[in-house]
């Protein structure tokens, strides 16, 4: 477990010389964490997805990401937002609207993977929408996103998480 925000990736921070080449879950993780970004500047200022994409690519450094990745989920999610909504409405206490902009954020990306992204283990998409709630979300925010995200994995891959959990 992480011990502090210190030890948390960030895509903004320069790479250590000795780092060597970024394995693919690396580069998918940082795309996540940009697109988390840019869904939430997309969320409240409703800016263009291609203004968004564009100043992206212009204020970080996507050296170390998937910017394919990036590019998939910033115009997948708001692409498949009535699927998603709809999809996550019955494992919410809340309503849509209710619920906090980042964390909706997160749970819209997570669910758009659970989704779309059947190469995308439900076990990993889990883990990453917790790992994104820790870094941007509010203290105890992971926890919620948590408990959704295991509400609807079993909807949504219902197969899979049978198979696993033999």
């Amino acid at each position: 477990m992480i011990s502090d925000e210190s030890d948390r990736f960030n895509p903004r921070d320069p790479r250590p010389t000795d780092a060597g080449k970024p394995s693919k879950s690396e580069k998918r993780r940082a795309a996540r964490q940009l697109a988390t970004q840019a869904l939430y500047q997309r969320h409240m200022a409703s800016t263009s997805l291609n203004e968004i994409e564009a100043q992206f690519r212009v204020d970080n450094d996507f050296t170390f990401a998937d910017a394919s990745y990036f590019h998939d989920i910033l115009h997948g999610v708001p692409a498949s937002l009535t699927e998603i909504d709809t999809a996550l409405a019955p494992c919410l206490d809340l309503t849509i609207e209710e619920l906090d902009p980042v964390e909706l954020c997160v749970l819209r990306l997570s669910t758009w993977e659970l989704l779309k992204r059947v190469d995308v283990p439900y076990r990993v998409v889990i883990n990453e929408g917790i790992e994104l709630a820790k870094v941007y979300g509010s203290t105890d925010g992971h926890k919620f996103v948590n408990g959704v995200l295991d509400k609807l994995a079993p909807r949504l891959r219902e197969a899979e998480v049978k198979a696993f959990k033999r």
